[in-house]
């Protein structure tokens, strides 16, 4: 079990000083460290691998703390627990914290994409995400994949960072529980699939079939690109695409809703799910 928990009257406390302004430090590099904020993110935190994940500290509002008495019993001794008021947490986080659970994680272990490529069983479905930009659709996008049975979702390096506070969050924790990298070019991602056998398919709305005709091979990674501008052309080009059939009116569905309608096709038809 954590640490009895420790009382924190003054903002400026040095022992919760990670966790000021986090808003702020969303937008900065986190040199190994991450922001876990609620109460599902913080039992999955607790389950993780320590090999990839662990908690550093725990802040959490005093109306909150009886509330997760049960998760925290999950965490080592060695993580401190601190618990504050409302207004002291908010001065802390520098916005209103209704909340009032946060974790400073950290990161234990890192894959490149090449690593977990070669670590990827011989029936594998994985996700490809280039240039993704929005955090929503980040962490939309590992829940989709972790409820469909995905094995790993790989990141180029242009895509945003899934354990941004935002990203974490929508992806009820799911990030902390897939295989995953954010490294490298798209494209050589793609060739390095394609090399170890994988059938890479390009979603978009200027696809060539539609998905639910599409017969997956036994290891499979479907391809998403970014809100508006979607997927380079030489990836289309390069690449066997499909579509998602849709009324006319709109030109594309939002790429986290997309994935989720690809991945459970790819899903049902590998006998992953059903």
């Amino acid at each position: 079990m954590a640490a009895p928990a420790i009382a924190i009257t003054d903002p400026d406390d040095k022992r919760v000083a990670p966790f000021r302004a986090i808003r702020e430090k969303d937008l900065v590099g986190r040199q190994g460290l991450f922001i876990a904020e609620g109460t599902v993110v913080l039992r999955v935190l607790a389950e993780v691998d320590a090999a990839r994940f662990e908690a550093d500290r725990i802040l959490v509002l005093e109306n909150r703390l009886a509330g997760i008495a049960g998760i925290l019993e999950s965490y080592p001794e060695d993580v401190p627990v601190f618990t504050c008021n409302a207004a002291v947490m908010n001065a802390i986080a520098g916005f209103d914290m209704h909340r009032g659970v946060l974790a400073l994680g950290r990161i234990t272990g890192r894959s490149t994409a090449g690593e977990l490529i070669a670590a990827l069983p011989e029936d594998a479905l994985v996700v490809v995400c280039i240039g993704l930009s929005n955090h929503d659709n980040a962490g939309a996008i590992f829940r989709n994949a972790t409820a469909l049975g995905a094995d790993a979702v790989l990141l180029d390096e242009t895509s945003c960072d899934p354990l941004y506070r935002k990203a974490l969050r929508v992806s009820v924790g799911s990030v902390l529980k897939m295989a995953w990298t954010r490294d490298g070019n798209g494209s050589e991602i793609l060739s390095a699939l394609a090399r170890t056998g994988f059938d890479v398919v390009a979603l978009s709305p200027a696809g060539g079939e539609a998905v639910h005709h599409l017969v997956p091979g036994r290891r499979v990674a479907l391809v998403l690109g970014t809100e508006g501008e979607g997927l380079p052309v030489d990836i289309m080009e390069a690449f066997r695409t499909v579509r998602i059939p849709q009324a006319p009116g709109l030109d594309s569905l939002n790429v986290g809703n997309a994935a989720a309608i690809a991945l459970y096709q790819l899903a049902l038809a590998k006998g992953r799910i059903g």
